[in-house]
């Protein structure tokens, strides 16, 4: 299953290169910022709530309009570099300040159309990210020639939505499928979850835990389809990694078809060898496939007549904290809970129910990831009627204050008659000291004070503008991993355009941002 290809022929185009870059204190190296998945960005200091009202923006880069236009990969920056995956097929690395162009790398053809699906992490001289052919690489980070190449899984629809992280010469990252999303004819479903290790300098795998066991035929649904049981349990989100006790912490999803396995749970492994130190399932039963939705649904949803067909996945990055000197891991669910374990023995310690759960789907509740400052968890929810932006005391669970997305988000800017616009924030949450970052599927991209929860600035990103590039891109919806906010060294970065539900004659845009 796994394949490993040193240097791979791929187009490359180095367009200046300078030497790579040592971790400063204001980089923002990898999806989750660092290893205790704080999303937090403790060393900027340009930027606060009193100024953050003043931000412009510094440059863009815009998207040619192709035949995927979703933006997914959330940007790495090192140094003077970004780094950025695009829709295009192409990864990208250029100055932060201005946008001007370093190095690109094209992605090798593959049996289906292929684009960078992560964030990418930054370590160790190598850029590694994943991409929706379930492949995964690691560029040369002065050049972006190819080091090596693996095959994550060979599913017919994995992909890799979790970003990577790196930590004592390995590169974990996990692989998620969209099979449960094919029509009734396909014989459903034979895809396993899972989280990998590899060595950073070869690609040589280390470990590899699977989430549930393997699947076996048990007969045919009513069209004559195979029928394969248990399956599913993706690994949608980047895990996070406690230095001290050297336990990898990682959230799964639903199953496909059947009972079984490690579902709807926080996994802790030993982050050397992948075996397991503990496990807590937050959910008795839910098992989900598109086919719920459906008008024959009865006969391809086993959950729908038990109501188990919930789609509760723990899809976001966990966090790691401490208070009064007990290590704790939080996360959230789709069910709207976030929940929070003793990170040693994996009992809870308390959980906060934050959005309405809806079954059949699982759009109300957490959705990527939550920001954690030191202080204070901020945490916010999808389709939650409306959905929010909580800060939350990290000790008890009590919701200190929260502000829903704006009722004018729908109404006003580019958003404003725009069919499928809600109140709803189905991105990862950022901060920085005194400001909370977030966008919303209104397509406005948003600066709340992190002690008050007042919103001090916005920006409509749904709006024509001409990239470095020399492309004209808009925005669209932020939501999904790749569309939460980096902020360093005077600069805040987001993608924008998740989906393309909103009318745009363009492509999509990343955005800088800078007083």
């Amino acid at each position: 299953m796994l394949r490993t290809t040193a240097l791979l022929t791929a187009a490359l185009v180095v367009l200046t290169s300078s030497p790579a870059q040592a971790h400063g204190n204001g980089d923002w190296s990898g999806w989750a910022k660092d290893l205790n998945g704080t999303r937090h960005q403790s060393a900027e200091w340009r930027i606060n709530a009193g100024n953050a009202g003043k931000l412009k923006l510094k440059w863009a880069f815009a998207y040619t309009k192709g035949v995927y236009n979703g933006v997914r990969s959330q940007p790495a920056v090192v140094g003077n570099t970004i780094y950025f995956g695009g829709p295009d097929g192409k990864f990208y690395a250029r100055d932060a300040r201005t946008g001007r162009a370093k190095w690109e790398y094209t992605l090798p053809q593959a049996d289906r159309y292929a684009f960078n699906s992560d964030g990418p992490t930054v370590a160790d001289g190598k850029v590694f990210f994943g991409d929706s052919a379930s492949r995964f690489f690691a560029l040369d980070q002065r050049t972006g020639r190819l080091e090596w190449q693996v095959q994550l899984d060979t599913g017919i629809a994995s992909m890799t939505t979790s970003s990577p992280i790196v930590y004592n010469g390995l590169v974990y990252v996990g692989t998620s499928s969209s099979e449960n999303m094919l029509p009734n004819t396909h014989d459903c479903c034979t895809f396993r979850g899972h989280i990998d290790a590899y060595d950073i300098d070869t690609g040589a795998m280390v470990w590899r835990h699977y989430t549930v066991p393997e699947p076996v035929q048990v007969g045919t649904w009513p069209n004559g389809a195979k029928r394969f049981e248990p399956s599913g349990v993706g690994v949608w989100s980047s895990p996070v990694i406690d230095r001290r006790t050297g336990t990898l912490y990682v959230g799964t999803g639903q199953n496909y078809t059947g009972k079984g396995g490690e579902f709807d749970s926080l996994l802790a492994l030993n982050a050397r060898t992948g075996a397991v130190r503990w496990t807590n399932q937050v959910t008795d039963a839910d098992t989900w496939r598109d086919a719920c939705n459906q008008p024959d649904a009865e006969g391809y949803c086993p959950g729908l007549k038990d109501g188990t067909n919930l789609d509760y996945d723990i899809g976001a990055t966990p966090n790691l904290f401490t208070v009064n000197g007990r290590q704790l891991v939080g996360v959230g669910q789709k069910s709207g809970v976030y929940h929070v374990f003793d990170a040693s023995t994996g009992q809870v310690v308390w959980r906060r129910q934050l959005g309405v759960p809806l079954p059949s789907g699982g759009i109300s509740g957490i959705q990527w990831g939550s920001s954690y400052d030191g202080k204070r968890l901020y945490i916010a929810t999808y389709y939650a009627d409306p959905g929010k932006l909580f800060a939350v005391d990290p000790g008890t669970g009590t919701v200190l204050w929260e502000t829903p997305a704006p009722a004018d988000g729908c109404s006003t800017g580019g958003a404003a008659g725009q069919p499928g616009c809600y109140q709803a924030h189905g991105v990862p949450v950022s901060s920085s000291p005194g400001v909370v970052w977030l966008g919303a599927l209104d397509g406005k991209f948003r600066a709340y004070n992190a002690r008050t929860g007042q919103i001090i600035w916005s920006h409509d990103t749904i709006q024509d503008v001409r990239g470095v590039n020399g492309v004209t891109g808009r925005g669209g919806t932020l939501a999904g991993p790749g569309t939460g906010a980096v902020v360093s060294d005077g600069m805040v970065y987001v993608q924008s355009g998740y989906s393309s539900g909103y009318e745009n004659p363009h492509g999509h845009v990343l955005l800088a941002f800078g007083l």
